[in-house]
């Protein structure tokens, strides 16, 4: 992989480490009206999802199919299904996030959610990022363009997610959250550099 190539990994990585740190703490997004922003983002997550991942499933549904192993073989005919777990998962951390906080708010008058649930949400959205992270490794063969309009969805859904994370969790997002969703993204991406798994094991 060219030096060059490698660069633009980094200060991708790099960039979306940086809108972890500052996003939830820029005061202008928090004047924004909040359906704004989820309208925002849900318009381009369906266009990057019709665009992009759709595409990226259907190839690797074939990877699956074409790999080896036990668990690669349950898989083959089960990669949308996968996303759709995926997807449930983190609406029901979203849930269960809301829920402690209402608790809190009602038994303790504290608006912010229990230390357990901080640690539960902080700790999937962290594993997420440093598999994007990793990922990122991938994106670097497609060209610059690629990458900025990657830059682009993923900082805005970074930024979506921030805010909604520090009006969950307050302070413990603020002292602890930020730094190590930051630090998760840079880290997958060194992971990609430093050790490679084959194809249908990244599907």
């Amino acid at each position: 992989m060219a030096a060059s190539t490698k660069v633009i990994g980094f200060l991708l990585a790099l960039c979306l480490g940086l809108v972890h740190i500052f996003a939830s703490r820029t005061h202008w997004v928090e004047r924004v009206p909040h359906r704004w922003w989820v309208s925002l983002a849900g318009g381009v997550s369906v266009a990057y999802i019709f665009l992009d991942i759709f595409p990226e499933l259907g190839s690797a549904q074939t990877e699956v199919e074409h790999g080896s192993g036990f668990l690669i073989q349950y898989l083959e005919n089960h990669v949308y299904l996968l996303a759709l777990v995926g997807l449930a998962l983190f609406y029901g951390l979203e849930k269960m996030a809301s829920r402690s906080r209402a608790q809190r708010q009602k038994q303790h008058g504290r608006d912010d959610t229990h230390p357990g649930v901080f640690w539960i949400h902080i700790i999937s959205f962290t594993l997420y990022n440093a598999i994007l992270g990793y990922l990122l490794r991938e994106a670097e063969d497609h060209g610059l363009i690629n990458c900025l309009l990657l830059f682009f969805a993923l900082g805005l859904h970074f930024l979506v997610n921030d805010v909604s994370l520090r009006e969950h969790h307050k302070q413990a997002y603020d002292h602890i959250g930020r730094w190590l969703l930051a630090a998760a993204i840079i880290c997958g991406w060194v992971l990609g550099q430093a050790f490679h798994v084959n194809a249908a094991a990244i599907a």
